[in-house]
Order: C-alpha cells, then structure tokens, then sequence
C-alpha cells in the first residue's frame, strides 16, 4: 500500500507542474515585474488581510472600510495584467477545489449527505 504523504507530495508536484500553476506563475511575475501593477496589487492584498483579520478578531467592518475595498478591487480588475493574474488564480482555485471534492469523497460516502440521512 502506497504511502498517503508519499502521494499528497506527487500532487503538489502535479499541481506545480500544471498548466494552471504555471500560467498563474506567469502571470504573477509579470505583475511583479510592473511597478505599478505590482504597488496596485499590494494595496489590494493589504486591503484583503486587513479586513480579514478584522472579520477574524469579531470586528465591525465598517461602510466606509467596504467602500474603499470595492474601490480598490474594481481599480485591480479594470488593470489587465492584475486581472489575467486573478483569472489564473481563479483557474487553479477551481483545480483545487476539485482535486479536495475528490480526496474527501471517501469521507463524505462514509457519512452520505444530510439528504441521505
């Protein structure tokens, strides 16, 4: 019987070699590589964490913060080499999200669905 860690590692490694990591690779270093891109695409990140650890401590978020976020987020999609980074993103997400749908399968016909039960 094939060892689970020894298998979790073949997946990174095909995850890494994937046609969506490495577009999204490519994209990345092309946001890195344009200054203004790369400052717009660190205050979007800033502004994420932010309210993130905001919603994570139990803090109000206020009108004001969610306007400036959506602000900084339409800025960061009408710029296209951020927004071809969030696409690739996107992409390998939806290649992540199948891959746990997958992995967990065991467990959810071992429990079955609420509707099931």
């Amino acid at each position: 019987m094939a060892n689970i860690y020894d298998n979790a590692y073949d997946l990174e490694k095909a995850i890494r070699n994937s046609e969506e990591f490495q577009g999204l690779k490519e994209a990345y270093e092309a946001v890195m590589a344009d200054e203004a891109a790369k400052k717009m695409f660190d205050n979007f990140r800033e502004t994420q964490i932010n309210l993130q650890q905001k919603q994570m401590q139990g803090q109000e978020i206020t009108e004001e913060e969610v306007q400036q976020a959506q602000q900084v987020v339409q800025l960061v999609q009408q710029h296209e080499v951020i927004s071809k980074l969030m696409e690739k993103e996107q992409q390998l997400n939806t290649v992540i999200n199948d891959v746990s749908r997958i992995i967990t399968k065991p467990l959810e016909e071992l429990y079955g669905t609420p509707e099931e039960q």
